[in-house]
């Protein structure tokens, strides 16, 4: 942001700061529409500034605003181009966009409309218009997150559901083709949850699966890791930029947290509480199928042919059913490039992992 740009709500001693409120990014190469809007959105939201589309994309790389007001005509990189930007930007492409411009005419906005502009205003700007259409789509974008939240949480969990998984997985096993980074997926049963339900209720196996839930996602280490329910009693966990020493310590981690729940399930049997069984799948430079990371790697022609999202899922599937058939309430692990293979898969132990798990007593099983 230029150093003339500073805006009397930003910048008074003693302002009530907006911390609940939302994030309104102001776009502008004229210092002095920027500062006129700032005093008209000060009571609305924070507000954040650029005076150029270059600097507005820096400033969006580091968090998505909750709404946008972005001048049409600017040097360099057009309002136009910039919002080309954003909307091919999954980050970013749900963001709303008001066009603040001088052109009024019918067919100028139109075409802003078509291609997916939420609104336009009219220079010079009035603040009882510019404050109610920015009330307007604050409330619509509150609104739409409401109901994506809906299409991606879990109900019974409040993890992400299969949908939002599938998306993850898709999007995380490119980003890691393309840029040469791990990637590991580990895929969770519950043991013997039929026999749980049976024997204690669905209400209390709902419980159940509750309690599993909070223990995978306490389990889980940095923001970007991804914790889902896939399934009944199925989840899963995606572990970005995580070669397979890594999901192998989450595993582990996993399991633990689970057994010292010390949940009660008397007709495991496996144990006299709930256990999982855990599937790690990886891609990382030992898989056979790793491609170096390099300039060309974008456009690589292997890159459609060597494994997929897909053969991660199965991968970790079968080194799930590796795991129950040695014995359940362990890890096992297949590599991705081995997904036709399913004999390669290997236990995880451990050592100290292994050593914690015999010599800490039997956990003190709370009856549901």
């Amino acid at each position: 942001m230029n150093a003339e740009v500073r805006p009397p709500a930003m910048a008074r001693p003693g302002a009530t700061t907006h911390a609940s409120k939302d994030n309104i990014l102001l776009v502008d190469d004229d210092p002095g529409v920027i500062q006129m809007m700032g005093r008209m959105l000060r009571d609305v939201g924070n507000l954040r500034f650029a005076t150029s589309g270059a600097d507005a994309l820096r400033q969006l790389c580091k968090a998505a605003p909750d709404l946008i007001l972005l001048d049409a005509e600017m040097p360099g990189m057009s309002g136009f181009q910039l919002f080309d930007v954003l909307k091919a930007d999954p980050a970013l492409a749900e963001v709303p966009v008001i066009f603040v411009t001088s052109h009024t005419e019918p067919a100028f906005e139109a075409a802003g409309f078509d291609l997916g502009a939420a609104d336009f205003i009219g220079k010079p700007v009035r603040a009882s218009l510019l404050v109610a259409r920015v009330k307007t789509q604050l409330r619509f974008k509150r609104m739409a997150d409401q109901l994506r939240g809906f299409a991606t949480v879990d109900s019974l969990t409040s993890l992400a559901n299969r949908r939002c998984f599938d998306a993850a997985l898709t999007r995380e096993w490119k980003r890691a083709r393309r840029s040469g980074e791990s990637l590991s997926l580990l895929m969770i049963d519950v043991d013997h949850f039929k026999l749980f339900n049976d024997r204690y209720g669905h209400p209390a196996g709902d419980q159940c699966l509750r309690a599993v839930a909070r223990a995978m996602a306490g389990a889980t280490m940095r923001p970007a890791d991804l914790v889902a329910r896939v399934g009944g009693e199925e989840f899963a966990m995606l572990l970005p930029i995580t070669p397979r020493e890594g999901a192998e310590h989450m595993a582990h981690r996993v399991l633990d947290a689970v057994e010292s729940l010390g949940v009660c399930h008397a007709s495991s049997p496996t144990a006299g509480h709930v256990t999982v069984s855990v599937g790690i799948s990886c891609y990382d430079d030992a898989s056979a199928c790793w491609i170096e990371p390099s300039a060309d790697s974008r456009f690589a022609s292997d890159m459609l042919v060597l494994c997929s999202e897909a053969d991660m899922m199965k991968a970790a599937d079968k080194a799930v059913y590796a795991a129950k058939h040695h014995g359940r309430a362990q890890a096992w692990l297949l590599d991705v490039a081995d997904v036709e293979t399913p004999a390669l898969a290997r236990v995880t132990a451990p050592v100290r992992a292994r050593q914690r798990r015999e010599a800490r007593p039997e956990p003190a099983a709370v009856e549901p």
